[in-house]
Formats: C-alpha cells, structure tokens, sequence
C-alpha cells in the first residue's frame, strides 16, 4: 500500500494548456467567426478539410490558410461556438465540427443497412 501511495504522489500532473489566442485584428475575428458559424449551422457537421473547401467557395480572405483556419475552430469549440463530434466510421474515426444546435439526427450519416430478399 505505501508503495502504491508513493507511486501516485510520485507523478507530475498534465501541465496546464494554454488558452488559444487567434492572430487577427478583432473586427477580422469576428468576420471570419462568422463567416465559419454561418457554414457549418448551413451545411451541417463538417470535417476540416470540408470546412476548408466551404471556407474557399465562401471567399473569406482573411484565412489564408488551412492552419490558420484549424486554429479558429480549435478557437470557437474553447469559446463553445461549436462543438467536436466523433462519428466512426467502420474502423475509423472521423472527427465533425457543427454548431450546438444541430439536430442529432443530421449528425449521424445513413448507415448502410443490410438488404433483406
């Protein structure tokens, strides 16, 4: 018992992280916030790289890149703006960013169903 004790008193706790700070002026943040909250409540969970095609047909300007625009919803999901779904899909997982108000059943795709004769 004392040595499971020493174990546990023993470890490091995770250090804390740091709250993310986007680098764009505030009336640039709030158009590019915008701009990413109308697309995804529009056109239901995205994934990232969805997101990013929507972001470029969009023509927000101010996101130059797919980085910067990772940031920006790593950003909103701190700020609950949006939330982060795992939806698997067979043996992987795909990671979905939507708005709090979608409806769960846009959420989950159509499963394909086995064919009865």
């Amino acid at each position: 018992m004392f040595t499971t004790a020493v174990k546990y008193l023993g470890t490091k706790p995770k250090p804390a992280m740091k709250a993310i700070v986007p680098r764009f002026r505030p009336e640039q943040n709030q158009t590019i916030t915008r701009a990413v909250f109308d697309i995804l409540k529009e056109h239901g969970p995205l994934s990232v790289a969805q997101t990013w095609e929507r972001v470029q047909e969009a023509g927000v300007k101010e996101l130059t890149s797919k980085t910067q625009m990772k940031t920006v919803l790593r950003w909103m999901k701190e700020r609950q703006k949006l939330k982060q779904i795992c939806n698997h899909v067979g043996p992987n997982k795909q990671f979905l960013y939507t708005t709090w108000f979608t409806k769960p059943s846009a959420v989950n795709p159509a499963r394909s169903q086995p064919k009865s004769s």
